[in-house]
């Protein structure tokens, strides 16, 4: 078991290699080191595996140690010769003959998994042997993968983002996409690599450690810590951010007269219906966007939610608690119903060239919505109601606010006579809904179900306390709309 070193030199006559027998190897540069361990046996047969190459006899020694340390503690030995690919293609054979017995996974997950495999994990990572992956291997490929179709400045791309670029290029025989990578995506791809690296620990007994374990951070650095729970945007914080330009939170939900005035604004939005039913009943954006007409009744006034697209792909929902029953208002339906025939008509001029998603939620031409796009498109109505309140204080007259900035009389009358919009992303619009519904007085079981979370415990613990909060906002405006003499 003591390392020693070895090249691949062959010897000029016999072609034969010359191993540890080569006389370079005194030289510092020369060959690598490696040694050999006593394995269980299999069948009887003695087995002396080899670790190696390694640059130094000091990593070979702690190689060796490591590996002994393992066999001790679970009796087994890793293959080192295992590759991540290899073990992925393994374990998701595995996985598919588990659903063919009628258990596991569904069809559309597993086909994902193995779009994440062939397009992210095997070109970047599949190469690397599985004992020998560590987490800086990991970091480079979520890396590189947020370089994927963005301005690199004339910068030469790295090794592993042309091997992904190459991988994207030719699926199906044709190019995947021409889109940069989102942050969902990236997520998405390391819940699939964590949970194969937590099997090759637990289960395989190929690791004793998985190395993917606490790699992934969001937007900003740093991992999160729990879920943000959110807070009101009352009259003070308003105030404040229009000062100041500070958000107090990272989840910031509005008042009800504040998603009023943004419904009021937005109804000339085609996508109106799409930001009602969000701001009504708190349907996710990837449910949003991939809402079927099938799973929708306007006569009895319900949805069904079995499908979301999160990101580039459809998919199932989120978890099973997701996959549920919406049953909406007849104010609601009355949206639905006039957003259907409107996309009949256009149907229609489009012709031949419309494309049959059977989404509820399309473009003009019938092609599914991005989810992104539709997130940029919310910001950018948000933008416009202040931009037009901005000018109105600069001066501009109604009239000149209609010309120059190119909106809508009804557009400027809105924004004119409501109250500030400070910034929420489209998924608080959903907060907003769930704060709302319990400041209203609905059951906080109703409210679970209605929003897909898992249990009432949880709805509780993120919106009690803003629920509250918007309820506290509304007696107070009451009061002080009633006319009283004695009243200070």
């Amino acid at each position: 078991m003591k390392p020693y070193k070895s090249c691949s030199c062959r010897d000029p006559e016999t072609g034969k290699l010359l191993g540890k027998n080569c006389p370079d190897l005194p030289k510092r540069h020369h060959g690598a080191w490696y040694a050999r361990y006593e394995a269980p046996p299999v069948n009887g047969k003695r087995r002396q595996p080899r670790v190696g190459p390694f640059a130094t006899e000091k990593e070979c020694k702690a190689a060796l140690a490591e590996v002994l340390g393992q066999v001790g503690k679970t009796g087994h030995v890793d293959d080192r010769k295992m590759t991540l690919g290899a073990y992925l293609d393994k374990r998701h054979e595995w996985r598919v003959s588990e659903a063919e017995t009628g258990g596991g996974l569904k069809r559309s997950t597993l086909a994902t998994d193995r779009e994440i495999i062939d397009l992210y994990l095997k070109p970047g990572l599949g190469h690397v042997k599985l004992v020998d992956l560590r987490d800086h291997h990991i970091r480079d490929l979520y890396t590189a993968m947020r370089q994927i179709n963005r301005d690199g400045e004339g910068k030469r791309p790295s090794e592993m983002l042309r091997r992904l670029l190459e991988a994207r290029a030719v699926k199906h025989g044709a190019r995947y996409s021409n889109r940069p990578v989102s942050e969902s995506r990236v997520k998405r791809v390391h819940i699939v690599l964590n949970a194969a690296l937590n099997d090759a620990v637990t289960v395989s007994k190929l690791l004793l450690v998985n190395p993917a374990a606490g790699v992934f951070r969001g937007k900003g650095g740093a991992a999160r810590k729990g879920k943000a729970k959110p807070l009101l945007w009352t009259d003070e914080r308003v105030a404040h951010w229009e000062k100041t330009g500070n958000v107090p939170a990272r989840v910031m939900v509005w008042t009800a007269a504040q998603c009023g005035a943004f419904l009021d604004f937005a109804e000339a939005d085609r996508l109106y219906p799409l930001w009602h039913l969000d701001a009504y009943w708190g349907m996710r954006r990837g449910e949003l966007v991939g809402l079927d007409w099938r799973g929708v009744s306007l006569e009895r006034r319900r949805l069904h939610v079995l499908q979301a697209q999160p990101d580039d792909e459809l998919d199932d929902v989120k978890s099973e608690d997701s996959a549920r029953i919406v049953v909406f208002d007849e104010a609601t339906a009355d949206v639905l119903k006039a957003w259907r025939k409107r996309q009949m008509k256009e149907r229609v001029q489009w012709g031949e060239a419309w494309t049959d998603t059977g989404r509820v939620f399309t473009r003009e031409d019938g092609q599914a919505l991005r989810p992104e796009s539709v997130s940029q498109h919310f910001v950018r109505l948000i933008r416009r109601y202040g931009s037009i309140r901005r000018h109105h204080a600069d001066g501009w007259t109604r009239e000149q606010i209609v010309k120059r900035a190119r909106v809508s009389e009804h557009e400027v009358e809105v924004a004119l006579a409501g109250p500030p919009l400070p910034p929420v992303r489209l998924h608080d619009l959903r907060h907003g809904s769930a704060t709302m519904l319990l400041a209203a007085g609905v059951d906080m079981k109703v409210v679970s179900e209605i929003l897909g979370h898992a249990s009432a415990a949880f709805t509780s613990d993120v919106y009690a306390v803003v629920a509250e909060e918007l309820a506290e906002d509304a007696a107070a405006r009451i009061a002080a709309f009633v006319p009283r003499r004695n009243r200070a």
